[in-house]
């Protein structure tokens, strides 16, 4: 860079023309407007900058600030859905345990099942023989045969739920029974026997023919102020007429019995009634209507038949006398042999 002095020292350039005098004055005022315009443009321009680089650290610091909260959104929503998905894990093995002891009790079972099929077959086999030897006995002491077609619907019902095949020829048998015992005529049992009973307990209170009597006559109601003779007659020929009874006989007179003959007849009349209850039982109709005709026989040759309680004991015994029992009772044999049967094939293959 040269001094002042070497600017001194230098000759002067060679004269060139001449400007003219305005002209040399004006880069000296043009300079610092192009200097101070291009400042205030620099200056603008930065800022300008400043300002844009002001707003975009904002809008940086504010998206930082929202994706920094959004950060911590989404972390907490995967520490939920972490947490959940521990749970769903642990509930999923304890199902899974579950499920393997479930699955383990039912094959214990299963197991145990088949162990024990044979031992209720053959429970049931046993069950339903003691069901029919009831049964039977019902139908040979009792006459009973709703009760045994009870016990034979009980003895159905259970092989139906059972449902083995080869259970089949003893429902068959079962099944024929019960038709036959549907085909028996219906005796009311119980209602004749209460009847029988009520008569029976009525025969002690019947009166008998030897003590038949007259019905009173009506005593006459004396006369106002009657004098003492007539009415001393009055009273005489009462007395009198008392010791006389004229009767018309239409029928033969009822026989005399002792005290102890009396006795004996009611007795017996109670064996009779008593007898055509154990008939009914068994349903013996001959003699079932022979015990009833003797006790109606003797109500009509021993006691009063014009006393009512009389007359509804002889009319009992006439309709009940007319009960038909039908033939004899049909036995449950072909049921007990099918059950047998079973049994015996069950043994077999044991053995």
């Amino acid at each position: 860079m040269s001094s002042p002095q070497d600017e001194a020292r230098a000759p002067a350039p060679s004269a060139g023309p001449v400007a003219p005098r305005g002209a040399a004055t004006r880069p000296g005022w043009l300079a610092p407007t192009v200097a101070v315009v291009l400042a205030a443009a620099i200056a603008a321009v930065w800022i300008d900058e400043r300002n844009g680089e002001r707003h975009l650290r904002t809008e940086v610091a504010q998206r930082l600030s929202e994706m920094e909260g959004s950060d911590k959104a989404t972390r907490a929503a995967v520490r939920d859905v972490q947490d959940n998905l521990r749970d769903a894990q642990a509930k999923i093995s304890l199902l899974e345990n579950r499920l393997a002891e479930s699955q383990t009790q039912q094959a214990a079972l299963e197991a145990l099942y088949r162990e024990l099929a044979p031992a209720r077959d053959e429970w049931a086999l046993t069950e339903i023989e003691q069901v029919l030897m009831l049964a039977s006995q019902q139908l040979q002491i009792a006459g009973n045969v709703s009760g045994a077609l009870a016990a034979l619907q009980l003895a159905d019902t259970k092989l139906q739920r059972l449902d083995r095949p080869q259970f089949v020829p003893l429902r068959r048998a079962l099944a024929r029974d019960m038709e036959r015992l549907r085909a028996v005529p219906y005796v009311d049992v119980a209602g004749i026997s209460l009847r029988l009973d009520q008569a029976i307990a009525a025969v002690d209170v019947l009166p008998l023919a030897l003590e038949e009597r007259l019905p009173m006559a009506a005593a006459e109601k004396p006369p106002e102020n009657e004098p003492a003779w007539r009415r001393f007659l009055r009273e005489a020929w009462q007395d009198v007429r008392q010791l006389v009874r004229v009767e018309n006989i239409d029928k033969p007179e009822a026989p005399l019995l002792t005290p102890s003959q009396q006795f004996f007849l009611r007795q017996n009349l109670k064996l009779r009634l008593l007898a055509a209850r154990f008939d009914l039982l068994f349903r013996d109709q001959a003699n079932f209507r022979a015990d009833l005709g003797a006790a109606e026989a003797w109500l009509k040759k021993y006691f009063d038949t014009r006393v009512q309680s009389v007359q509804q004991m002889v009319t009992l015994l006439s309709e009940v006398k007319k009960t038909e029992m039908g033939a004899e009772l049909p036995g449950l044999a072909a049921s007990l042999d099918a059950v047998r049967v079973l049994q015996l094939a069950r043994e077999k293959k044991l053995r």
